[in-house]
């Protein structure tokens, strides 16, 4: 007996957590209704996918989206649309913005920004400071947060939290995984002296990989005291993926494209263009990173977009901001190393679905499975082409990977079942919803 559904990709290739195979996918309502041959079925939609690829939701789990205040370099509409066009269906967004967000009211507020405005699925980090931890255990439960940001490097004001005491304190307050940039910014004061103006070149000198182990130590310290799950975003240093090895019971570990595919050669190319925090290293750290992917020590990967104008990033270091666009090359960048040998697959899309799934506990998104929602990214696995910054819809409108060719391409985004994107073209307004958290399906009041 043949069933009817609202769409059906037909012919494609799925690779999802069991494998990698042919299979039709049928969607009733936004969700995922069948799997398999599904040649006898009718649907409204019929998507020829063959030759093409399908792969569960990519989703970003590290965005600066910039707003509310800094509107000028991005906001929440046109980051989405930059997430959308790269094949990425649902990020998880930071919360130092302006005002800051580590309230009730600044986070509702974004959260009201953002719904059918933003053009994929989204979530918002809660600021862990040392005026909100009390009021944390609340405020990481309200729905569509991703959990609790931390800054031990790299951030000014009440988001900077450098010392221990403040650490335990915000990790003995909450019940989530949190999310921890780890740079030591007391070593981080004491090298910046190693800045040399005008020579970016001089970043991860001053930057250096002990900063970065240093505090991850420290981190890691807390967590056991404290019994509480960690995530170590932007891994950039060979030294913290053989240390984390021995932790991973409480600590899970972020990497990046740009700390997977730069080095040093970087700042002569590209100049203030390749300055992050932390910084993007010389091929042997980048090496070290490959093999945290490779054993598994490493278990998502995020962009870190962070935007900032062409005004902005061409100030003389180092006065000039750290930060480069990611969201929308995340894809085709890690595509490329797919083809290229550098990990499978469903390594790559165990680190931008099924991770984000495991490690945050994600309510029906990140496996293709029935009676999840239908968040599909459809790819070309065989087509190369050359990034472009014109390609890239971020209001920063560049890329470090402008006139870099890639074989892998995204060529369709799915959310909710709804084709948002298809083979470059916007093709179905904005309908972004929160991602929904199993820790927050009953929220504190």
């Amino acid at each position: 007996m043949s069933r009817h559904f609202d769409t059906i990709f037909r012919g494609g290739t799925l690779a999802n957590h069991d494998g990698i195979g042919s299979a039709d996918i049928g969607i009733i309502k936004g969700r995922i209704a069948a799997i398999g041959s599904l040649l006898s079925d009718t649907a409204d939609n019929d998507v020829d996918c063959t030759g093409l690829t399908i792969l569960p939701g990519v989703i970003d789990t590290q965005v600066h989206f910039r707003e509310p205040g800094l509107d000028h370099k991005e906001d929440l509409q046109s980051g989405s649309l930059s997430a959308v066009m790269g094949g990425v269906t649902g990020v998880f967004e930071m919360p130092n913005t302006n005002p800051l967000t580590t309230s009730r009211e600044t986070f509702e507020d974004k959260i009201a920004r953002a719904t059918d405005r933003m053009h994929c699925d989204f979530a918002f980090y809660i600021g862990g400071t040392r005026e909100n931890v009390a009021q944390l255990p609340k405020l990481e439960r309200l729905p569509g947060c991703a959990g609790v940001k931390v800054f031990m490097g790299s951030s000014t004001g009440s988001l900077l939290v450098a010392d221990d005491d403040g650490v335990e304190a915000i990790l003995s307050a909450i019940s989530r995984r949190a999310a921890f940039h780890s740079e030591d910014e007391y070593r981080l004061e004491d090298r910046k002296g190693f800045r040399v103006e005008g020579d970016p070149s001089s970043h991860p000198v001053w930057r250096d990989p002990q900063a970065a182990l240093q505090c991850t130590e420290r981190l890691v310290r807390i967590a056991r005291k404290t019994g509480k799950r960690i995530h170590v975003l932007h891994i950039s240093t060979k030294e913290e993926i053989a240390f984390l090895a021995d932790h991973k019971d409480v600590a899970s570990v972020e990497v990046t494209p740009h700390h997977l595919t730069l080095d040093e050669t970087a700042y002569t190319r590209l100049g203030t263009y390749a300055q992050m925090n932390p910084p993007v290293r010389d091929a042997e750290h980048r090496e070290g990173i490959w093999l945290g992917v490779a054993n598994g020590v490493a278990d998502i990967l995020g962009s870190d977009h962070a935007p900032h104008t062409r005004e902005e990033k061409e100030k003389p270091y180092p006065s000039s901001p750290s930060g480069m666009t990611g969201v929308q090359t995340l894809v085709p960048i890690m595509l490329d190393h797919v083809n290229a040998g550098r990990l499978s697959l469903q390594r790559f899309v165990d680190m931008t679905s099924h991770g984000p799934n495991r490690l945050f506990n994600l309510a029906c998104k990140g496996r293709v499975a029935v009676g999840y929602d239908a968040d599909l990214t459809i790819v070309d696995m065989n087509r190369t082409q050359t990034i472009t910054n014109d390609w890239v819809a971020s209001k920063a409108g560049w890329t470090p990977y402008d006139g870099v060719s890639v074989k892998g391409w995204p060529v369709g985004t799915i959310i909710r079942g709804n084709t948002v994107m298809w083979d470059g073209e916007l093709v179905t307004p904005a309908q972004g919803q929160p991602i929904r958290f199993m820790e927050t399906l009953r929220p504190e009041h």
